[in-house]
């Protein structure tokens, strides 16, 4: 856990996150956590005010988002911010409202003095270590329930992890030879790695009050629930190509490594990838002529930000083998980049006299241009009923993890006449109606909308949205992510001060359910890789409660303006989607196909069973003779069900002609 986590911060800062114009950081001081607390909570959908519980909250995560491993503080310095009387919580709140930080303050030496002892635990036990040639024995441990109540456990668990990420440095080949100078530079990279997470809790001049007080923002959003956070004006950029699936540069991602900084991989598309002279694994050397060797990561993305001009030239050393290497340079031009991988992808089998069409929609991400998922799905569909006849559609959302909710309603859109998609209640009962208005349907035939328990968000909106008008059959795990609640954020507002956002509400879809907590349950269980995972908003400190409101199958338009009700009544009412019962009417034949199939399928057996030990610890991997094979099995399996669908949907259909006659 703790090496992923360090794996994942190493990687956060990708050069195409820095290629773009200077991202100013705004010095925070005291008053600012207030004034910045005082907007959220006017937001809020339940909390209005910093109080006690907060405050505790808010000490709490405090420690948590410092030290999430327990590698660091011990039980005695921990405690009694953890276990906060009636009178210091009371105390904290009110020196909240007089811009009176001291307690954080005071948390914050203790914090610094647990690092100052780390460092000197991890420096005694690396010596060691690049001494000695013999790898002790590692026994991987998680994460840890308590903090360590002395500093002779503290010792230990430093020393556990240190061998941890030696063993997993060894195994994935970051370690050329196995020598004591590849072991040094190894824990020097790492020291690095650990410095860019401890440096901010340290005293730094002018910088202490800002960090102090961005440490202090980050807790006290995320005590108000799951989901308000405070975001660093650079995890605000990231968030945002994310959202908007674009960014100006020149299209590399960087990794510092034991020699240096190198290419980690390339947006396809890009001006890098484009070249065709640059190699993943090339190691950086030259920024505009002059030479970055030796120079630390952060200096080496500010020689790349550099003036903000239009093109940069880069000199690359390739290694033809361990000891030999060829240096070359390349002049690259920044330009908008269209991350094209994470963008809606499609493809199709033959099936009967047609197709079946298989779609991949990764988020629910818009720009300010051309750029939507709702158009690039549009556009897929087009090119799928241009191959052939489309007799069923597999929408695939397994990893989708939200995105931009006016997204939602349009994708949801595609596959219904008209009609609420979303139900948005916000503080003091306030109800807004999100709608599909234009009064056709894209596709009206067997869809699948195959999800995971990491499909969470705008995802779950058009699961359960569709599901409710009966439009489409859910399959996957039994359940997915439980995120049922609205965000407000700063984060696509260029011209905002403090990036943040903050929970406004709880959405609903047309039947009145919301996803809070429990998700959309599938119609037909067919599990995937994150069956077995511990993940969703039941997981979560401090989700808000799950309820449930009045249906809107009939449109109430109670939040329409006066004025528009003529038009919605003669052009809207007309066209609303009729809730659908044909697929929902096949359920059980579908689950009992679905489970024989799945039951005599060799390589699906194995694959849960792969998961059950991956519980367990016990999955030493796939062998030729047991290996699950190359196939995805859940598409697959939608895929058996889309055809299960078509061929009941006939003797269904003509019942139906029957009974109308």
């Amino acid at each position: 856990m703790l090496y992923c986590l360090f794996r994942s911060v190493a990687f956060l800062t990708a050069l195409f996150a820095v290629l773009c114009s200077s991202i100013g950081i705004l010095q925070l001081k005291k008053g600012d956590v207030r004034t910045t607390m005082h907007e959220m909570l006017e937001y809020h959908v339940e909390y209005k005010e910093f109080t006690p519980a907060l405050a505790r909250r808010t000490l709490k995560i405090f420690l948590q988002q410092f030290d999430p491993e327990k590698l660091y503080l011990l039980t005695n310095e921990a405690r009694s911010y953890l276990d906060l009387k009636d009178e210091t919580a009371k105390s904290v709140v009110q020196k909240y409202y007089k811009d009176d930080l001291s307690v954080f303050a005071a948390l914050n030496q203790t914090i610094q003095q647990a690092i100052s002892r780390a460092r000197e635990y991890r420096l005694e036990i690396e010596r060691e270590l690049i001494k000695s040639d013999e790898l002790p024995k590692v026994s991987f441990q998680d994460s840890y329930v308590d903090y360590p109540s002395s500093e002779k456990e503290l010792k230990s668990r430093i020393r556990q992890q240190l061998l941890t990420i030696l063993v997993a440095e060894k195994r994935n080949g970051t370690l050329r030879a196995w020598t004591s100078e590849q072991r040094k530079k190894l824990f020097d990279l790492w020291e690095r790695r650990f410095a860019r997470m401890e440096d901010p809790y340290l005293p730094s001049g002018p910088t202490t009050e800002h960090y102090l007080c961005m440490h202090i923002l980050k807790a006290m959003a995320k005590s108000l629930d799951a989901h308000s956070s405070y975001f660093s004006p650079e995890e605000a950029y990231a968030m945002r190509t994310t959202l908007e699936k674009q960014f100006e540069g020149i299209g590399v991602v960087l990794r510092e490594g034991i020699d240096g900084v190198v290419i980690h991989d390339m947006i396809k598309g890009g001006p890098a990838e484009r070249c065709g002279q640059i190699a993943v694994g090339d190691l950086l050397v030259e920024v505009d002529g002059k030479s970055v060797e030796g120079a630390s990561y952060e200096e080496i993305l500010r020689r790349l930000q550099g003036s903000g001009s239009g093109s940069i030239q880069i000199g690359l050393r390739h290694f033809t083998s361990e000891n030999n290497s060829k240096l070359y340079r390349v002049q690259l031009k920044r330009e908008k980049i269209i991350l094209q991988d994470d963008r809606v992808q499609y493809s199709y089998e033959p099936f009967g006299n047609g197709i079946i069409g298989k779609l991949t929609l990764p988020s629910f991400y818009e720009s300010g241009e051309s750029s939507s998922c709702e158009a690039d799905l549009r556009e897929a569909l087009r090119e799928l009923k241009k191959k052939g006849d489309l007799l069923g559609l597999v929408l695939d959302m397994r990893e989708n993890s939200g995105g931009f909710l006016t997204q939602a309603v349009k994708v949801a859109g595609l596959f219904i006449s008209s009609g609420v998609v979303v139900i948005s209640k916000y503080a003091h009962n306030q109800t807004q109606y999100l709608r599909d208005l234009d009064g056709r349907s894209y596709y009206t035939g067997p869809l699948v909308i195959l999800t995971s328990r990491a499909s969470a968000s705008a995802a779950e909106i058009v699961a359960q949205a569709l599901q409710d008008y009966g439009t489409a059959i859910i399959v996957g795990d039994d359940r997915t992510y439980g995120k049922g609640t609205i965000q407000y954020q700063t984060v696509t507002d260029t011209s905002a001060t403090s990036f943040f956002k903050v929970t406004v509400g709880r959405y609903y879809t047309v039947s009145g359910r919301t996803t809070q907590i429990d998700g959309v349950r599938a119609d037909v269980v067919v599990p995937t890789l994150y069956s077995q995972s511990a993940i969703g908003e039941r997981y979560l400190e401090y989700p808000l409660k799950s309820d449930r409101i009045p249906s809107a199958y009939v449109d109430p338009l109670t939040d329409v303006d006066p004025r528009n009700k003529a038009w919605f009544q003669q052009n809207y009412l007309p066209n609303l989607q009729k809730k659908l019962s044909l697929w929902t009417q096949m359920t059980d034949q579908l689950k009992e196909n679905s489970a024989y199939r799945l039951e005599k399928n060799k390589d699906y057996t194995f694959f849960l069973k792969a998961l059950e030990q991956l519980k367990k610890g016990e999955f030493a991997g796939a062998t030729e003779e047991t290996n699950w094979g190359v196939d995805d099995l859940q598409i697959a399996e939608a895929v058996n069900i889309l055809k299960d669908m078509t061929q009941l949907k006939a003797p269904a259909a003509k019942k139906a002609a029957l009974l109308l006659k």
